[in-house]
């Protein structure tokens, strides 16, 4: 890190000097014209205390001048990072797709990344506009690329980009590709070694869309009920336009489209996260839900990439009359839905996903499998028909996009609500048979956001130093340190607690899991408690039972990691 004023003019001048973006060239002017001021000063420090480090989610970061920034720089030198990792994998000649949603600087990035692919010899192909990651994961496969880029930050906020990379599997990288192409990328030199043409690549037309779409309605059953009732919103988003002509292919009925959220807009204005989990985000969709006009049987939400899909049910004992589900109880459905189609192949989730699924799969004498969090893993499972993790990601089609695929996943679930519609039942109902069956499978996030990284570190450290010995006064009967690894499990910063049961409060086990976020500044616990339910009469005070406990569990996790 530079600390010495002068060092540090002299690194962002020589940073300027080579800055293809107008916009950012004339940002980082102003903060060298300014440094004599502290908080300028202390800003235009933090722009080079180092580089946005490439990882296995790719580059993501919030937009700005600097190479602690998402710009264009950086994206260049990413992209001839990852052209440098192709070439010395023997795939020199091969094709690169590339595909963005409508955030600030996406379509810029994209072309960035197509000119260098095209100035290192290999082809390029860009999506013809902003669509779903789901349709560039299912592209590089469909079209036989070497790698695919998609341009996106996901649901992070509005000031955030990323550039997330696939290879010719079409699944996420994971190590050692990562650390490979990190280092293809520290070794790119000045920027004008990089050759970026003006042409070269090719833009896709609309087959490549068709032929995803053409793909989407082979996850339902043929002839299956169709009449779901749907509120739909993309959250500012790229959704719209590829689930409403999925739904119209499936011949399902028009969704109604949350009319404030249809359209993508990179500033996101009526939602202070994008993302469906967020307290808030949905709330306009719960208002058009509650309109006679929508009669809505269910509400579905994209994230702003739509490779996440959120469903809420009519709940009359809220405030809004809708009751959000959480990731792990739609996996669950899912699940269990594609267990009556008589699916076979293996079903997989995460370690921070609820073990309801194990559940599930063991009745029906399925393969199952647990993974490290995300999709670059979940996606490598052999033999995978089904994957979800509680983040509202599923890959319902892994032989078409072996991703989480937000669009497909509204389809099935869409499918199930009317299956369930037909018979006079509805997706809580269903639930509600999930428990009596194996177990009310209740979870809750601990999820602390921080401006300073450090909090983390520090809390991880504490746990680490004096693993609780028991949480809501359950003992902590096997206590995993991830980063150690397991027979099953690579390393990662990850700790997992199990729990004993309690007979005398009617608790059969819990589980908690924490880990730092891989995408944002965030400490992630993940809580899980497994209550036995004799009958159907008997859930109200299940629910009950679980809610205290994850409750008295998130109290004394706070406690042991001093947060």
């Amino acid at each position: 890190m530079a600390t010495d004023p002068a060092e540090l003019i002299n690194r962002a001048k020589a940073w300027l000097a080579e800055d293809p973006d107008p916009e950012t060239r004339d940002e980082l002017s102003k903060l060298i014209e300014a440094a004599d001021d502290g908080e300028i000063a202390a800003e235009l420090a933090a722009r080079f205390a180092g580089t946005l480090q490439f990882g296995t989610a790719g580059l993501r970061g919030e937009l700005g001048a600097g190479p602690m920034r998402m710009n264009r720089s950086v994206v260049i030198r990413a992209a001839a990072g990852l052209a440098g990792y192709l070439k010395a994998q023997g795939d020199g000649g091969g094709l690169v797709v590339v595909g963005y949603d409508a955030r600030h600087k996406s379509a810029d990035f994209a072309r960035d990344t197509a000119a260098v692919m095209v100035g290192a010899g290999l082809r390029a192909a860009v999506l013809p506009r902003p669509l779903p990651t789901p349709v560039l994961a299912f592209a590089i496969r469909h079209l036989g690329a070497v790698a695919g880029v998609e341009v996106t930050a996901s649901h992070n906020p509005p000031r955030d980009n990323g550039y997330k990379v696939y290879l010719g599997d079409g699944s996420q990288i994971v190590p050692p590709a990562d650390g490979e192409i990190a280092a293809e990328i520290a070794a790119v030199g000045p920027l004008a070694g990089v050759p970026r043409p003006e042409a070269g690549w090719e833009t896709l037309d609309e087959t490549v869309l068709d032929a995803y779409l053409a793909r989407t309605d082979t996850v339902l059953t043929p002839g299956s009920p169709r009449d779901t009732k749907v509120v739909y919103t993309p959250m500012h988003g790229v959704g719209r336009d590829t689930l409403v002509a999925a739904f119209a292919r499936a011949g399902f009925p028009a969704p109604t489209v949350v009319a404030e959220q249809a359209e993508p807009d990179p500033d996101f204005p009526t939602v202070a996260f994008p993302n469906p989990e967020e307290p808030g985000a949905m709330d306009l969709a719960f208002a058009t839900a509650r309109t006679r006009a929508a009669d809505a049987d269910i509400v579905i939400a994209n994230d702003p990439d739509a490779d996440r899909c959120a469903v809420a049910v009519p709940d009359p004992g809220t405030p809004d009359g809708w009751r959000m589900l959480r990731g792990d109880e739609v996996g669950a459905l899912l699940a269990a839905h594609l267990v009556s189609k008589r699916a076979t192949g293996t079903f997989a989730t995460t370690i921070v996903s609820s073990q309801l699924m194990s559940r599930i799969a063991a009745a029906s004498s399925l393969p199952y499998e647990e993974t490290l969090t995300g999709f670059k893993w979940l996606a490598r499972v052999d033999g995978l028909r089904y994957a979800f993790e509680e983040a509202l990601g599923y890959c319902v089609d892994p032989e078409g996009v072996r991703d989480k695929d937000g669009i497909t996943a509204a389809l099935l679930i869409t499918e199930l609500a009317a299956e369930l519609k037909q018979d006079g039942r509805t997706l809580a109902d269903l639930l509600d048979d999930l428990a009596v069956e194996f177990g009310l499978h209740a979870t809750d996030q601990l999820s602390v956001r921080v401006e300073d990284l450090s909090v983390i570190a520090d809390a991880m450290r504490a746990l680490r130093a004096q693993p609780p010995a028991a949480l809501a006064g359950l003992p902590v009967t096997r206590a995993d340190d991830l980063n150690r690894g397991t027979e099953t499990l690579p390393p990662t910063d990850g700790l997992r607690y199990y729990l004993s049961g309690s007979p005398e409060a009617g608790i059969e086990a819990a589980r908690v899991v924490v880990r730092p976020s891989g995408t944002e500044p965030k400490l992630k616990c993940y809580l899980e408690v497994v209550v036995p339910v004799a009958a159907p009469e008997a859930l109200p005070e299940a629910r009950t039972k679980a809610a205290a406990t994850l409750a008295s569990i998130k109290r004394d996790l706070s406690a042991a990691a001093g947060i």
